[in-house]
């Protein structure tokens, strides 16, 4: 998942990140490569408020020009899409469970950004609401 940020000249010096899908995300650096760094660290913090709220995360749209990709981490956007599967689905932590035959403090860790989780854990909470995750190589 890339999400376009917009780099912009600050007159006191250095840069301002913004995101036109996540405007919770929002940084700043002295220089492009350190506003970049810190746009990666904003967008990975403002998914915490989605999850927080139990919110669907808005998929990223296409560049627009000015505008550079930054990528959520894969452990990140594997969460982020199980999170958008259970608002679509209205499937509460304790129903994801049963149908994992797992417990609700199990699915609480899978759905927070903080606990690191297998792959084969995403893939299998994925697959217990009718999705596959599916892993491409992408240039």
């Amino acid at each position: 998942m890339r999400y376009p940020a917009r780099f912009e000249p600050v007159a006191e010096g250095g840069f301002v990140a913004t995101f036109r899908d996540i405007p919770e995300a929002i940084t700043q650096g002295e220089t492009v490569e350190e506003t970049a760094a810190m746009a990666a660290d904003a967008l990975v913090t403002a998914m915490d408020f989605y999850f927080e709220d139990r919110r669907a995360v808005p998929a990223p749209s296409k560049a627009e020009a000015g505008e550079q990709f930054v990528e959520l981490p894969p452990s990140i956007a594997a969460k982020v899409l199980l999170l958008n599967e259970l608002v679509a689905q209205g499937i509460s932590n304790v129903e994801l469970a049963s149908r994992m035959h797992t417990t609700k403090q199990e699915v609480g860790r899978i759905v927070d950004l903080a606990h690191t989780t297998k792959i084969d854990t995403l893939a299998a909470a994925l697959s217990a609401v009718g999705r596959r995750l599916d892993i491409r190589l992408a240039k």
